[in-house]
């Protein structure tokens, strides 16, 4: 497979999803990328932004199987994973699996439920498998977690761990949409909320093309300045001063990864500062911590990355 097959699938798959969920290419975009680079995708924005939408239609036309879980503070391990029950015919036990069992899974409102249970996910999104009784399952190589959650702000949350925030490749935030997009949306679905079948969409690729997209991919090359380059600004958040704790070394892997993936998807079989200047915000923001001083300043994270971006010296 060439870069220019997986640059081809990404201009579709754009356009697919634009159909359906308006204003939002550069979130179909990044979907995209974080699938090629195994990794996972927390969406951020108030409710009625097509967060959950936009899952669904990138499942649709990745034809992944989905399944939907929606958070709540009484949801338990349990109804995530599955649970063993006795069969008393067979007088064995045996597996019922629960909704994490699928290729797409999107983990509704993620927040809104307590850690003990958002921690059910840590396993499936590292390892891609769910150990129940001491026996391990596979979730194959295509299992992909889109989360939304609703600012913190907003009653009724929990604030993800830090440990399952670094699950996530990128966090991106929703905002609201233009005016001319917001009329779009009217205009499709103001009469009525139509189910995705009426749009008719068509698959644009399958699990199949993974694997050899995904080695693709890996081919793709970071030459030595531009790796340096990546590993100043993620050590770079460890001596910032307005940080606590800076971005850790999976951090590092994570880049690379979504940087030869973007290049892929544009076509390009060689990484450029501009890949690793475009990702940094979504990869790195989340996975840093602002000292209690900054945080009262009304500092963010992502401005902290911004201006790590603009102080590391680009190769040329």
């Amino acid at each position: 497979m060439q870069v220019e097959q997986i640059a081809e699938v990404a201009t579709r798959l754009r356009e697919q999803i634009g159909r359906v969920v308006m204003g939002q290419e550069e979130h179909a975009d990044s979907l995209f990328v974080a699938w090629l680079a195994a990794g996972h995708v927390l969406l951020e924005g108030v409710p009625g932004t097509a967060k959950t939408l936009l899952a669904r239609t990138a499942a649709k036309s990745l034809k992944l199987s989905y399944r939907r879980i929606q958070f709540t503070p009484d949801l338990m391990p349990a109804d995530v994973l599955g649970t063993n029950l006795f069969d008393f015919e067979s007088n064995k036990f045996s597996l019922s699996k629960g909704p994490i069992f699928t290729e797409l899974l999107l983990a509704d409102e993620i927040n809104r439920t307590p850690p003990k249970t958002q921690s059910a996910l840590l396993e499936a999104m590292q390892e891609r498998s769910v150990t129940l009784d001491g026996t391990t399952y596979e979730l194959g190589s295509a299992f992909f977690v889109i989360a939304t959650q609703n600012p913190i702000e907003q009653e009724g949350t929990y604030p993800l761990p830090e440990a399952q925030l670094d699950r996530f490749l990128f966090k991106l935030q929703v905002g609201y949409p233009s005016r001319e997009d917001e009329r779009r949306m009217a205009e499709v679905h103001g009469q009525a909320v139509p189910a995705l079948d009426a749009f008719e969409l068509e698959t644009v690729v399958g699990t199949e093309f993974l694997t050899e997209a995904r080695q693709c991919v890996r081919e793709v090359r970071i030459e030595a300045d531009v790796l340096d380059y990546l590993v100043d600004i993620v050590r770079a958040t460890r001596e910032h001063p307005a940080l606590r704790c800076g971005a850790s070394p999976r951090a590092v892997n994570m880049l690379a990864a979504a940087a030869r993936a973007l290049a892929a998807t544009q076509g390009m079989e060689f990484v450029i500062p501009d890949h690793v200047q475009q990702l940094a915000v979504p990869l790195l923001a989340h996975r840093i911590v602002l000292t209690p001083s900054a945080d009262i300043e009304g500092q963010v994270g992502s401005a902290v990355v911004e201006s790590i971006v603009k102080q590391v010296k680009a190769p040329r």
